[in-house]
């Protein structure tokens, strides 16, 4: 059954959008066929993987509100086995195109089921809002991961996130679930981002990833070159922690699904 996971968190600057890009490469480099949805009218997923957005014959916009089908608007990227459904600044219209719509927050799950069994992962970069277009996210997605910045605050806003994902399991979809919390950002040497990154352990458990991010020049610096940190620089402390964030993503994932079976 393909996973699709929703990567989300309204606070900017955490680190979704390089957890997005850089875990769908990780995938894909595993030879897992890997999906990555850009549904941030920002676009810098698209970017992060080589896509020139001035140049799309269709993207996001066009799915959710044009009704066209997924699988015209998926590009292939500069990795193999990752294809791209790719976001384009009209993105930032779809709410007001979809408000009017009986089943705005289904336009999502309902353009990916006639293309998810082609992929083993879908993760969808969601915009760093709770909007409609998040919700459309969290309600076509199997799982939510949520990167948490280790800075003060981190877990500021994350309240209103777990209720709208709670919301969204009440009205929608009721077997979502939380894939886990990613600490991102995280220098050691920093009294409070060990702090943060204990408080969120303590806060959440299990749910917390063991992986973390740390805060990476190398890391910062791929998106401007169009391509995910394993083709920009794969010695790099970001590439080796992405990497070994996939394995362990990939074996709780395995572990969770035969204890469910």
């Amino acid at each position: 059954m393909t996973k699709i996971i929703a990567i989300a968190n309204q606070k900017g600057g955490v680190g979704k959008t390089t957890t997005a890009v850089n875990l769908a490469a990780c995938l894909a480099a595993m030879q897992y066929p890997t999906l990555l949805v850009d549904i941030d009218p920002q676009g810098n997923a698209s970017t992060g993987v080589g896509c020139d957005r001035s140049a799309l014959r269709a993207s996001t916009y066009d799915v959710l509100v044009d009704d066209v089908s997924a699988a015209d608007a998926i590009v292939e990227t500069v990795v193999p086995m990752l294809h791209l459904l790719p976001s384009h600044a009209d993105l930032s219209g779809a709410e007001l195109a979809l408000h009017d719509r009986e089943d705005r927050q289904q336009a999502l799950r309902r353009a990916l089921a006639a293309v998810e069994d082609r992929y083993t992962y879908i993760l969808i970069d969601c915009p760093p809002s709770l909007s409609l277009l998040t919700v459309n996210a969290f309600v076509a997605s199997t799982s939510l991961l949520v990167p948490v910045q280790t800075e003060y605050y981190a877990l500021e806003g994350l309240a209103q996130l777990l209720d709208t994902y709670e919301r969204v399991r009440y009205h929608f979809r009721p077997d979502l679930e939380i894939e886990g919390f990613l600490l991102t950002m995280v220098d050691q040497r920093n009294n409070l981002s060990r702090q943060v990154a204990d408080e969120v352990r303590e806060h959440f458990g299990d749910k917390t990833f063991d992986t973390t991010i740390p805060r990476n020049v190398r890391l910062s610096e791929a998106p401007s070159h169009g391509v995910p940190i394993l083709l920009y620089d794969i010695e790099s402390r970001g590439a080796k922690s992405y990497l070994a964030f996939a394995r362990e993503f990939v074996h709780r994932r395995a572990a969770l699904d035969a204890h469910a079976t």
